[in-house]
């Protein structure tokens, strides 16, 4: 079953139901691109200052997506993505960095954990991978943009380590949640990408060039591979140690559906960006 689904139009949001079933402490979701402020070719609900909208449109966005989850703009946190696997340990002091621009955001981070109840872990997306992490041994949460560069890069099990030294987090313990991002059916990559992703495939205990699911021959390049990136940060997330049971699985493609979703791909670059976010409710 669908583990994001879609509610509302002004905004469009995709709640991740069984965590909102099970962990009603927690709120977690990723946006839609309709029933925002934004106009062609950022219509209308892009939520990054980074693509070239108006900022005021951004601003409006924001308020409106905070508005909807029953938080406050003050809360809203973020770090300015460079595809990296750099984790924030998100504290009282640092609730709402990159709220109002990119300057005051957390540098090169592409990843943030948090134990604050209030706080508004968020990130942006047009085709990668956003990854979601709960504890609720330990109550915190945490957050992650997985681009090809991030997932080579294990930035999954950075964020299980980081959970793990700052509050005592338990792999076992922990439940995991991959979001809509670019699907196998249209992501291509080339030998420079495939190169790396098989000698992850071989740490992850598969044996290279025998998994379909992971990746397959391009039909229109035979010397390309078509990846299943959602896999990969799945099988790093049971690498890190989470439990296969815990991990939900969208099965959104952002390329497929640019009627719902921002796609860089299949909009030549020129888009506007999707949030995620997770956050722990305040009593």
């Amino acid at each position: 079953m669908e583990p994001f689904v879609r509610s509302g139009k002004a905004p469009m949001l995709l709640r991740l139901e069984p965590w909102a079933e099970e962990h009603p402490e927690i709120t977690a979701g990723f946006t839609g691109r309709e029933g925002g402020a934004g106009t062609a070719p950022y219509d209308s609900f892009n939520c990054a200052f980074h693509v070239g909208d108006d900022p005021d449109n951004v601003m409006n966005n924001r308020t409106m997506l905070v508005d909807s989850l029953g938080f406050a703009l003050e809360d809203w946190t973020c770090g300015e993505q460079t595809h990296g696997a750099t984790v924030a340990v998100v504290t009282e002091n640092d609730r709402g960095r990159g709220r109002l621009d990119r300057a005051s955001a957390f540098q090169a981070t592409d990843a943030m954990i948090t134990n604050i109840p209030g706080v508004l872990l968020t990130s942006f997306y047009a085709d990668c991978v956003p990854l979601y992490f709960y504890d609720p041994i330990n109550c915190a949460v945490g957050l992650a943009h997985a681009g090809w560069k991030g997932t080579v890069a294990e930035i999954a099990a950075a964020v299980v380590q980081a959970m793990e030294q700052a509050y005592g987090s338990r792999p076992e313990d922990i439940r995991a949640a991959i979001g809509p991002s670019i699907g196998d059916c249209c992501y291509e990559v080339d030998d420079y990408v495939m190169n790396h992703i098989r000698r992850l495939e071989a740490e992850c205990g598969e044996s290279p060039g025998q998994d379909e699911v992971l990746y397959s021959p391009s039909a229109a390049d035979s010397s390309k591979c078509m990846l299943n990136l959602k896999e990969m940060n799945r099988r790093i997330m049971i690498k890190a140690g989470i439990l296969p049971t815990h991990i939900e699985c969208t099965s959104w493609c952002t390329s497929c559906n640019t009627d719902i979703f921002f796609s860089y791909r299949a909009e030549n670059g020129i888009t506007g960006r999707m949030t995620s976010w997770i956050g722990i409710k305040e009593s």
